[in-house]
């Protein structure tokens, strides 16, 4: 017995007895990491969409010409990404040049479609999520009378770009990092924040620096000037002036609406522009409140001709579109095809209709986020701002760059 204990002890020691070894430690093999699914792809010439447009021309070529103004400012060498094709300033603004020289030659609707199947390379967005959708949303130029000076009516500002807002690019330190950037203020010889709305509008950190650019007689008014980032300012004495987008704090946007919703007071299958402020007019006690959730803060300029978007060119209603400039070139020719308001005389949305339409990527906003994020400009008045307010609709985003074969022929 006391051999065969022996026997069993060495075959444990040189592992010859399976019976009393430890099973194996299986490792996992390492995670595969997901594919990263690039912004735009090339569509093949059999899935191109039908290339037809809802709007008047002139609209078109005003657009055209203001993103031409745009690549004209820039070295030629720029360099952008559609696809699986690299591309320049001058190839961009080229890809203008011809398509303007379409627009304008009055060919019929269904020649401008062949010339661009002809000439055209067509890269279509990713879009975002699981389903790769294009999420539509609208602004629009927000006209309100306002003073100079303030006054026992008008008694909230707006502000000019602070002179102590420092813009840290972090892509000057780490190539990583392209695209990101900081806005704050030094304390101590630190960077730090930048005063967030409720610092700004309930603490008055910016009060007594002469900032103010004008006054206004209601928060919420203001706050969704803020929103659409531009707009026209109307006087006593009748005479008007338009701002624009400047800088913002730096601080991430949050949305209102989503805390509304998330609270109860409105339901998301009502949620508007339109239910947000009567929501707010509604609970003037909770209004500060409400609006100090979003930390974002926007800093205006004056401006001749607006409004003007973040390339610093006038936009056009219902042809400038903003996207994230980390995902598509800017000032670049696109397509888009979504849904929009029918609206009534009465100011009531009647229907909804499917539309599509040549547009030029002209602006960014704090909002729009990723690749799959469209924001249409709708223009000014009553109109514009009931179909910004409701728009918000999935669609299709292409954008289009001159083909090299069309580029040498000079087509």
């Amino acid at each position: 017995m006391r051999k065969i204990i022996i026997i069993l002890l060495i075959a444990m020691v040189v592992g010859g007895c399976t019976f009393f070894r430890k099973p194996p430690v299986v490792t996992p093999p390492p995670a595969v990491p997901p594919k990263e699914v690039p912004p735009l792809a090339s569509v093949a010439a059999s899935d191109l969409p039908r290339f037809q447009d809802d709007l008047d021309r002139a609209s078109l070529a005003r657009a055209l010409r203001k993103s031409l103004g745009y690549y004209a400012r820039l070295p030629e060498r720029t360099a952008y990404r559609m696809g699986d094709r690299h591309v320049t300033a001058r190839d961009m603004k080229e890809s203008l040049e011809a398509f303007l020289a379409i627009v304008e030659s009055g060919t019929s609707p269904a020649a401008l479609e062949m010339r661009v199947r002809e000439d055209f390379d067509v890269y279509r967005a990713s879009g975002s999520g699981p389903a790769g959708r294009v999420l539509f949303t609208g602004y629009y130029e927000p006209v309100l009378t306002g003073s100079l000076a303030k006054t026992d009516v008008y008694q909230y500002p707006i502000y000019r770009k602070p002179d102590d807002s420092v813009v840290v690019h972090l892509g000057k330190f780490r190539e990583k990092y392209k695209n990101e950037r900081l806005i704050g203020r030094l304390e101590n010889g630190e960077l730090v924040p930048y005063y967030s709305r409720e610092e700004i509008d309930g603490a008055g950190a910016l009060e007594n620096r002469g900032l103010e650019i004008a006054w206004f007689a209601d928060p919420v008014d203001l706050f969704f000037l803020h929103i659409q980032g531009s707009g026209m300012i109307c006087l006593a004495d009748g005479s008007c002036f338009q701002v624009s987008y400047a800088q913002s704090n730096g601080r991430a946007y949050r949305s209102i609406g989503k805390l509304l919703i998330d609270s109860g007071r409105v339901t998301r299958e009502d949620l508007s522009m339109q239910s947000i402020k009567r929501t707010l007019r509604d609970r003037p006690q909770e209004v500060r409140e409400i609006l100090n959730h979003n930390e974002s803060y926007v800093f205006f300029r004056t401006v001749g001709e607006g409004p003007v978007g973040s390339i610093g060119v006038a936009l056009t209603g219902g042809r400038s579109i903003a996207t994230d400039p980390a995902f598509f070139p800017r000032g670049a020719l696109a397509f888009v095809k979504t849904r929009k308001p029918e609206i009534g005389p009465d100011g009531e949305i009647r229907s909804w209709s499917s539309f599509s339409r040549f547009v030029l990527n002209q602006d960014a906003g704090g909002a729009i986020t990723g690749p799959g994020r469209v924001d249409l400009f709708c223009g000014r008045g009553r109109e514009a701002e009931i179909a910004a307010g409701h728009l918000k609709e999935e669609g299709e985003l292409y954008f289009l760059v001159l083909k090299r074969e069309a580029r040498a022929k000079g087509r």
